[in-house]
């Protein structure tokens, strides 16, 4: 039998479609009066919104939040901070965010409330990172894990495939250095394969790739994957080209001769749409 040791983070989750009308009640637990809402620029109409939802308990927004926390940015939120007098902070979207969330807790101990919109995970570890003169550099410090994280899976909803999937490998990154980690145990490990098969099994369904799945759909069952494996010759496309735009039915992009040919060459080929 294995010996090891687990330590169990002290954070609150409430996970659920249309959690986040749970956010009032949940600040409330934190005994906060003066939330500041932080967020990255383009996430801005998030933090607007979850600053309506607290009402007189928000301090203001904080949408500054950039990747790495540059030491400049993590000095400004702080002072936002201390001149609202907040006692509390909101962190809404992903790493960076929440990143950001984490520096301001460092030095003044407020406790944050993470909303995540991504995949990244740092709502749920006690390390932080902040960049200065051109080096990240990471720590790990109990004041800077979040007190409650509110899990509602409508807000991935509206997360573009270009961000949702990079997003969803660096999670699967993550699961798997947990497995090899050097205070790693059966306890984190479960949760590592775990969360290696849900993503695994998710993510495909999270990035909009109709044309693909269909490919592969027929690629697994057997069917013709090629114009060309069904008969068709190669000087036959250019006239096929020709036909499609000389006839064309309604169809949500513009008929033009050099797209529907090079459709056809990718077809005949039997390339796999992306």
């Amino acid at each position: 039998m294995r010996a090891f040791v687990y330590n169990g983070q002290p954070s609150r989750v409430v996970f659920g479609r249309g959690a986040l009308e749970k956010l009032g009640a949940e600040i409330e637990r934190l005994g906060a009066k003066r939330a500041l809402v932080l967020s990255t620029p383009e996430q801005r109409a998030s933090a607007e919104d979850v600053s309506r939802r607290l009402g007189a308990r928000s301090a203001g927004v904080y949408a500054k939040a950039v990747m790495h926390v540059p030491i400049e940015t993590a000095e400004a939120a702080r002072a936002v901070a201390k001149e609202l007098n907040a006692d509390c902070c909101v962190a809404v979207g992903g790493g960076s965010t929440i990143g950001l969330g984490k520096a301001i807790a460092l030095t003044s101990e407020l406790p944050i409330l993470a909303i995540p919109t991504t995949f990244a995970g740092s709502e749920m570890t006690p390390i932080y990172g902040i960049t200065a003169q051109g080096q990240k550099k990471t720590g790990r410090d109990a004041r800077v894990l979040p007190r409650t994280v509110i899990y509602d899976p409508q807000l991935t909803m509206t997360l573009p495939a270009k961000i949702a999937g990079p997003s969803g490998m660096n999670a699967i990154a993550h699961c798997v250095e947990a497995l090899y980690a050097e205070d790693a145990n059966p306890i984190t490990s479960l949760m590592a394969e775990e969360g290696i098969r849900a993503l695994a099994r998710s993510l495909p369904k999270v990035v909009s790739d109709p044309a693909g799945g269909l490919y592969d759909l027929a690629r697994n069952i057997g069917a013709p994957l090629s114009l060309d494996a069904i008969g068709m010759k190669a000087e036959a496309l250019d006239d096929a080209a020709q036909l499609a735009t000389q006839n064309p039915y309604y169809n949500p992009r513009p008929i033009e001769y050099a797209a529907i040919r090079q459709l056809l060459q990718n077809a005949w080929e039997g390339r796999r749409p992306g």
